[in-house]
């Protein structure tokens, strides 16, 4: 029987950083830079006004005050996008909205709000210090910077950054795109009539929603049934699809499990014993002339759940090209007691509260639990050695809520 430790490091062996793709910012977001970024332009490209006001020649406001305005004739109007063609001189303001590139002679903006705002002529109500209120070209970046380096995980920051330095696509890391397939004889769609010894599929959505959270584009097929030849026609158009494949169910010792045969006829496989409860029959391996990796989790729904975090969530993050591959752990103190097997690492399901703690949730820790899955936050991990945690113990969890950057 393999260590989670050994068995994860299997996984991440078998799947490698997808190569990097061209693709237009507007379908960047998540994937994870394959090239540095460099400005093509300043920023800001020009001077521009910070405000909406007037721009003025500062020395000509020295005695302007709420009692005592200064008057001046207002000779442009200078919307954003527009440049004026006027020279402005001493004695005189054009007005000027926010963005809108300085008018040569100017060297200061004076505010809409210590003016009357007038059009033909604009009586100031203050004065102000010379450059007040310009966005000088340059001040943030200038032409050539690096701005962001290879590497950098891309969110909406990065990409108005991008775009704002003159990019309109790049070179990322791209998602990888996930092929999540439940098997079993027994399952139907949820909705349809549940007949007695059926049911209804909850875990090719569970791990489809676990897999495009981790950062990949997922998409699920529909069950498939306990039949060797229709799951081997299910793979074989996957392997043209996706950059992985993940199945749920058909990896235990059953007589009727044909996971294990198909996988063997398409490609390579190796199925495992983890010392995990849940989640203890684990496989992987790849299919198809392009050697398409794959990974199959058990078919309960809590182990198919707990396997994709300890396993699959880290090899989406390596193949997106990611330095960072699992959930940290954190310390919390147990309100409540758990019992777990002397040779085998638990992942009990919790729910963090007050005060640092946490407490398990549930009817029971059992793999088919999905009541109390769906009420926890948190993962207490009790290491092997360790039978029993006792109210008031402190213990190392993963929190689950949310993804990684």
């Amino acid at each position: 029987m393999l260590t989670v430790a050994q068995y994860l490091n299997l996984v991440l062996d078998s799947v490698t950083e997808l190569p990097p793709m061209e693709l237009p910012i507007s379908e960047v977001n998540g994937c994870v830079l394959a090239e540095d970024i460099y400005a093509r332009w300043p920023l800001p490209s020009f001077n521009n006004s910070s405000m909406d006001g007037y721009a003025v020649i500062s020395a000509d406001l020295v005695d302007a005050s709420e009692s005592s305005p200064v008057i001046l004739p207002v000779v442009d109007d200078i919307p954003a996008g527009f440049k004026s063609l006027e020279t402005l001189h001493s004695g005189q303001a054009i007005r000027i909205m926010t963005g809108a590139p300085m008018p040569a002679g100017a060297d200061s903006v004076i505010p809409i709000e210590s003016t009357d705002g007038g059009s033909e002529s604009v009586q100031i109500r203050a004065s102000i210090d010379l450059g007040s209120c310009i966005r000088h070209e340059g001040e943030d970046v200038k032409a050539g910077d690096l701005v962001l380096g290879k590497g950098t995980f891309i969110g909406p920051r990065q990409i108005a950054l991008i775009a704002a330095v003159g990019h309109g696509s790049i070179s990322v890391v791209p998602k990888p795109r996930v092929a999540v397939l439940a098997t079993g004889s027994e399952l139907v769609e949820p909705g349809t009539e549940l007949k007695f010894g059926l049911i209804s599929d909850s875990n090719s959505f569970l791990i489809t929603a676990a897999a495009n959270d981790s950062g990949a584009d997922a998409y699920r097929l529909p069950p498939a049934q306990d039949d060797e030849d229709k799951l081997i026609h299910i793979l074989e158009d996957q392997v043209h699809r996706a950059d992985l494949i993940v199945t749920t169910g058909g990896v235990s010792m059953g007589a009727y499990d044909p996971v294990k045969a198909a996988f063997l006829k398409l490609g390579t496989a190796e199925f495992h014993k983890v010392a995990m409860q849940p989640g203890m029959p684990q496989g992987f391996g790849s299919v198809g002339d392009l050697a398409i990796p794959i990974i199959t989790l058990p078919g309960n729904p809590v182990s198919a759940y707990i396997s994709f975090e300890t396993f699959i969530r880290p090899a989406i993050r390596k193949m997106r090209g990611l330095g960072t591959l699992q959930r940290p752990l954190q310390s919390a103190t147990i309100r409540g007691e758990l019992n777990s097997p002397v040779d085998k690492v638990q992942f009990a399901r919790a729910r963090f509260i007050e005060g640092g703690q946490v407490e398990p949730v549930g009817t029971g820790q059992g793999s088919h639990v999905l009541g109390g899955l769906a009420q926890a936050d948190a993962l207490i991990v009790i290491p092997m050695g360790v039978d029993r945690i006792a109210s008031g113990d402190e213990v190392r969890v993963i929190n689950v809520t949310g993804g990684l950057a």
